[in-house]
């Protein structure tokens, strides 16, 4: 079931964002020392904090069983939305939890009047590319930070 983000679920959304992006952080090699800015090490409370009361942004969590098993958000941006941190816990991968997040991030994204959804992704994983080409994301570019051992990959989605 998917719900909004309450204060009380930040602790426990920052655990699934920091153990949801570790498997890739595993995967390509990244750690704290070549890529603290990653969202596996760099996602905080106090950050998520921001997010739902600075920003305002829109936050997701998918709950199983009262867990916390998934989350999303959305930076509103005029008649845009970034899609940020869409993300299912490994043990509950290829359920087509993920789907369902995104599913919900495009519904929820045109009660906010945006005509596209714009994601950011590690260009290397040609996996994640491929399954967002899947629901028409269109890949528009990339960006190479000194921060990042890897490179920024640029996707978008009109509503």
């Amino acid at each position: 079931m998917i719900q909004e983000v309450n204060e009380k679920d930040i602790p426990e959304c920052v655990k699934v964002i920091r153990e949801s992006f570790a498997t890739v952080a595993n995967e390509f090699g990244f750690t704290i020392e070549n890529a603290p800015k990653f969202t596996a090490f760099a996602t905080t409370e106090e950050r998520l904090r921001w997010h739902l009361f600075g920003e305002h942004r829109p936050m997701y969590v998918f709950f199983d069983a009262g867990k916390i098993i998934g989350y999303y958000s959305l930076l509103l941006q005029n008649n845009e939305c970034e899609l940020n941190n869409l993300c299912v816990l490994p043990t509950y991968r290829h359920r087509k939890i993920g789907q369902e997040l995104l599913i919900h991030a495009f519904n929820t994204a045109k009660k906010f009047d945006c005509i596209k959804v714009n994601i950011g992704i590690v260009e290397e994983n040609k996996l994640l590319r491929k399954w967002y080409e899947s629901f028409g994301f269109i890949h528009t570019g990339t960006k190479k930070f000194d921060f990042f051992p890897f490179t920024c990959g640029y996707m978008e989605k009109i509503l």
